[in-house]
């Protein structure tokens, strides 16, 4: 059984060393210890699978709970059609909330549109005010009466 070190896997899928030890944290991977006091991390081929999958569903904006939960339900494959339905379910409630950030998005974007087209409207009709020419501040009449003395 083929095994990978944090660095191989780092190279292998373009993230850092850190982000790999950041989902170890987490507990959606768990390499084995080797070396003097366990400071060798080994991953086998399943914790390779877990990243590659962890690595899908950020890719796919799921959260790392999300993630986990789907992931350790690949842990057990009595009842694929459990999973499946699991999956589907956190897909339809991740689109359905992409779905919604879009439609802000092209509401936000519609209202900057209208205000860009006011503004361009004001520009061409001259009605935009014209910046005030910088005057010299005056000093008050007390001070102007001390330098002409």
């Amino acid at each position: 059984m083929p095994t990978y070190t944090i660095t191989e896997l780092a190279r292998e899928f373009d993230i850092t060393p850190r982000a790999i030890r950041f989902y170890e944290d987490q507990g959606l991977i768990s390499p084995k210890r080797e070396g003097a006091g366990g400071r060798t991390r080994v991953y086998s081929a399943r914790e390779r699978t877990r990243l590659k999958l962890t690595l899908r569903g950020k890719r796919l904006g799921l959260t790392l709970s999300e993630i986990k939960g789907l992931v350790d339900m690949y842990e057990s494959p009595r009842d694929s059609a459990a999973q499946l339905n699991r999956f589907l379910a956190v897909l339809a409630q991740h689109r359905e909330a992409l779905e919604q950030q879009r439609e802000d998005l092209e509401v936000t974007l519609a209202e900057i549109g209208a205000h860009e087209a006011q503004c361009r409207r004001m520009l061409e009709g001259g009605k935009a005010a014209k910046p005030r020419e910088k005057t010299a501040a005056r000093k008050p009449a007390a001070s102007r009466t001390k330098q002409v003395a």
